[in-house]
């Protein structure tokens, strides 16, 4: 027989992790990436040393160039992905929407600009994002800025151009970036094209969320980061290879001469010929960041690599064929041509400013 009594044993609590003990760990393994970051550049010159390649050869510089910016590169994107992860642990997509909903004209696309930079969004999430936002009654324009800027303005390339070439290009990609994205979403939210979306996108209404979750703890969100790492630097690893592989043999075989005359200030069509070159390229931002750094050193203007690095982040093939979805082919022809104009636009200022 069943006891009915109220007095029953009560289920054991599932013991929560104590922060401190990740907090600790965290601070442990940011001070021995340090120590290892700090050893690169010799331990790179020792195995360079080994090859069986003439020094100061072509191959021996492409060959140091490879030893040096792969674990340079590598360690740089998991400290980046890393603390962005723990940052993401505030924005959740729910979160963003709220954010932006509601937001008009130019002060909308600045706030979603800047979301899109500290968010964990690329053009591969285009749809479903694209989706929600109209659906949460974000403003075309607005919603613009913030498929802008995720995928060009991220935290990975900011954190990668500041470790490889300095904070001044970091800074001045961050700044036209993010000018870009904010431009060119008020630009479009002017135009008023919402009738140009296609006709189940403009019907659809979204249930609102009235799902509650607690809020995660210093451990959750430190593992929140680390799962980060592993989702992204596993998902990014083979282009960064290529990148870098791309990079070391520009260093190390392509002459000066050759991109001064291609990619030079004085060449006036390189800019929308880097642009035209990056459209139909597919990277991330992670994977042509070794690129950038190798072009900047050969010799390179800034202006047309930070082009070439917009339109193969912000414009890719592959994205326009994900937002077909949910655009119509005249919607993607302006978002794309408003786009190209302000990449355009920064090379050729920029190439000027520093002629």
């Amino acid at each position: 027989m069943s006891c009915s009594c109220s007095c029953r044993t009560p289920a054991p609590k599932t013991p929560r992790e104590k922060p401190s003990f990740w907090v600790f760990g965290t601070i442990v393994a940011i001070a021995l990436w340090f120590a290892v970051y700090e050893i690169l550049e010799p331990l790179s010159v020792t195995l360079a040393s080994l090859l069986p390649v003439a020094p100061n050869s072509k191959a021996y510089q492409a060959a140091a160039f490879f030893l040096y910016d792969t674990p340079k590169v590598f360690l740089l994107l998991i400290l980046v992905v890393f603390v962005m992860g723990v940052v993401r642990s505030y924005f959740s997509p729910d979160r963003t929407r709220a954010l932006l909903a509601g937001k008009k004209t130019l002060a909308g696309n600045v706030a979603a600009a800047g979301l899109g930079i500290v968010t964990p969004f690329c053009s591969c999430s285009a749809v479903p994002l694209f989706i929600g936002f109209v659906s949460s009654g974000v403003p075309l324009g607005v919603t613009f800025s913030f498929l802008i800027a995720a995928p060009m303005v991220n935290e990975i390339a900011l954190g990668l151009l500041f470790g490889l070439v300095g904070w001044p290009v970091a800074l001045t990609y961050l700044g036209f970036g993010v000018g870009l994205a904010i431009v060119a979403g008020w630009v479009i939210g002017k135009l008023r094209l919402e009738g140009w979306l296609e006709a189940w996108v403009r019907e659809l209404r979204s249930a609102p969320d009235e799902t509650t979750a607690a809020e995660p703890t210093a451990a959750d969100r430190i593992k929140f980061g680390l799962s980060t790492v592993k989702d992204i630097v596993g998902k990014v690893w083979p282009w960064m290879l290529g990148g870098i592989a791309a990079g070391a043999f520009i260093h190390g075989y392509v002459p000066d001469e050759l991109l001064a005359s291609v990619m030079g200030r004085n060449v006036w069509w390189s800019v929308p010929a880097s642009v035209l070159i990056g459209v139909p390229m597919y990277s991330n931002a992670a994977g042509i960041v070794p690129v950038v750094e190798a072009l900047l050193q050969k010799g390179a203007s800034l202006g047309t690599v930070l082009s070439f690095m917009m339109a193969v982040t912000a414009l890719s093939l592959p994205e326009a064929i994900i937002l077909r979805k949910v655009l119509s082919l005249r919607l993607i022809v302006v978002y794309f041509g408003v786009v190209a104009c302000g990449i355009l636009a920064v090379g050729f200022l920029f190439n000027a400013l520093f002629a």
